[in-house]
């Protein structure tokens, strides 16, 4: 039977050969990531579930990440990461990168394809939303529930219902003034924020086949802004490349077969997007740069799993040479890793880091930070009724912070043109 690349990884983790949509299969679970916000929850419900002598099924499987409230002085943030490191002590988990601690990391959707935990053919859940991010390495990779999660830390295993797949073809060569951001976004501007209600988004084309693997990593990670259950994009050479220095470990790649059914197919060419921004409050309620261009900002930030990868401070950088910022701007890098890199790397004759310190950027630990709000002392978190622009994935009110700011969301280079500018600015006059 014809199948999709999600079927078929599926498939072959429930032991048939053949799935499709609509199929609830049990299916072998390769890798379970949780971290500071939701593992507490996960671990108690397991301790209850399984007895409080009970062992976690694989403890080479299981991936303790603590980023979101990990730089603050609220107590209770503080007594979750207790939490976290006395589960991890318990059962010898090999795979914990505590805040404080030289493998501290960050950003857990970004410290996961660094560590080499993102391989395709494999099975991801976390307990976090945003776990498709994985998808771009053609796994089947979807966040979860802390009941589910504790299911799989006893048992390796969970009850999934096969999605429908809806297929997403761009064509055509990326021009130099758009990014990765903004072909998601005018997907989910298009499609809307249920558009995609628990199915696989599979994005190809011979635009994606360009992209790098981080490019590709910012369109999986939004899927769920339309309520996918997953992305995912086919492995290539550029998959293989970014995993040979970070994982030994066996995997089998899959494709979708020539006659696969999906939901629905559509075609985009990137010569027709451009620069594109959600406005306040939703991620679906679109718009181009260009037609709220203008607009006053109070505040910029970049950073985040969707827009705190190296890449993404690379493009900041390129408009942010020799300029000075006009409003607050954060950089916030995802992991330690990033915030190396920023020192590293130059744009022409100056780091990065030098580029954001000399516009008058605020530089932020690695983190999740802002992003998701959190206690009051969080780094760059929204207040009053602030305007931001910001690489993050989501602006629902209250998402960075009190309820009464708003939140555009926009690619690195929009937002770094609009922190040039003091107002929203489209990146197109950078580059002419």
């Amino acid at each position: 039977m014809a199948m999709t690349i999600t079927e078929k990884i599926l498939a072959k983790h429930s032991g048939k050969s053949s799935v499709r949509a609509g199929d609830n299969v049990w299916i072998d679970v390769d890798v379970l990531m949780t971290h500071d916000v939701c593992g507490p929850g996960t671990f108690a419900i397991f301790k209850k579930e399984f007895g409080k002598e009970a062992k976690v099924w694989n403890n080479e499987k299981v991936v303790v990440i603590p980023d979101h409230y990990v730089f603050t002085s609220d107590v209770h943030a503080n007594r979750n990461i207790q939490i976290l490191r006395d589960f991890v002590a318990e059962h010898h988990l090999p795979h914990f990168y505590d805040v404080g601690s030289p493998n501290y990391k960050g950003v857990c959707h970004i410290t996961l394809p660094e560590e080499g935990f993102t391989r395709p053919g494999e099975v991801l859940f976390g307990t976090d939303s945003h776990t498709c991010t994985a998808g771009a390495f053609g796994e089947f990779a979807t966040g979860i529930g802390n009941t589910d999660a504790a299911f799989v830390l006893g048992t390796g295993k969970l009850w999934v219902k096969v999605p429908e797949t809806m297929k997403f073809i761009f064509e055509g060569e990326m021009p130099k003034y758009l990014m990765a951001k903004d072909l998601i976004l005018a997907v989910i501007g298009k499609i809307g924020v249920d558009g995609a209600s628990y199915r696989a988004m599979d994005f190809c084309g011979e635009t994606i086949d360009a992209m790098t693997m981080e490019d590709r990593m910012t369109i999986c990670n939004m899927v769920i802004e339309a309520g996918g259950k997953n992305g995912i994009c086919a492995p290539d050479k550029t998959t293989y490349d970014y995993l040979s220095t970070r994982t030994t470990k066996h995997f089998e790649s899959f494709y979708n077969d020539d006659d696969a059914k999906y939901h629905s197919i559509h075609r985009f060419n990137v010569k027709d997007i451009e620069p594109t921004i959600a406005k306040p409050h939703s991620p679906d309620n679109k718009a181009s740069v260009k037609e709220v261009a203008g607009t006053k900002l109070d505040r910029a930030y970049i950073g985040s799993c969707t827009g705190g990868k190296i890449s993404d401070f690379l493009a900041a950088a390129e408009i942010m040479y020799g300029e000075k910022v006009k409003i607050e701007t954060f950089i916030v890098p995802a992991t330690t890793d990033v915030a190396k890199a920023m020192k590293e790397l130059k744009v022409k004759d100056k780091t990065i880091l030098q580029i954001f310190e000399e516009a008058g950027c605020q530089i932020g630990e690695s983190s999740c930070a802002a992003c998701l709000g959190g206690p009051k002392d969080t780094f760059g978190r929204l207040n009053h009724d602030e305007v931001c622009i910001s690489s993050t994935n989501r602006n629902f009110p209250g998402r960075m912070g009190t309820k009464k700011s708003q939140v555009y969301l926009a690619s690195p280079y929009t937002v770094a043109a609009s922190a040039v500018k003091g107002v929203i600015a489209s990146p197109r006059e950078f580059f002419q």
